[in-house]
């Protein structure tokens, strides 16, 4: 059963950096899409950034330039530092794993920016 967890989030105030980690409990995550979605109250659960197995990043435009996504392969880890927190960041921060047409979620980490 692959486990997918997140950790990282908490309360920080408007311009503040908070960085989530995401950990997946199998090794095929090294050849696979990582991504993290937020959902907000009352939204619909966005993607906010990706990254391939081989590096190549994509950014949601409005955390462009804030948050960076990375990952290890050799802990099967995807990391997303976010800087210049605002206020709207504020949401439940979800990892997903790809592998094949199955994706595999955490359950949430909250992330909440004071303003």
């Amino acid at each position: 059963q692959v486990q997918v967890v997140e950790s990282g989030g908490g309360l920080v105030q408007a311009g503040g950096s908070l960085r989530l980690s995401c950990k997946v409990s199998a090794s095929f995550v090294r050849f696979s899409t990582m991504g993290w979605f937020r959902q907000a109250p009352g939204k619909q659960r966005e993607l906010v950034a990706t990254i391939t197995s081989g590096g190549s990043t994509n950014y949601k435009d409005s955390v462009s330039g804030r948050f960076t996504i990375s990952r290890d392969n050799a802990f099967n880890t995807v990391y997303l530092q976010m800087n210049s927190l605002k206020p709207e960041d504020t949401a439940t921060y979800y990892c997903n794993v790809q592998y094949g047409s199955t994706g595999f979620w955490g359950q949430g980490t909250q992330v909440t920016v004071s303003s």
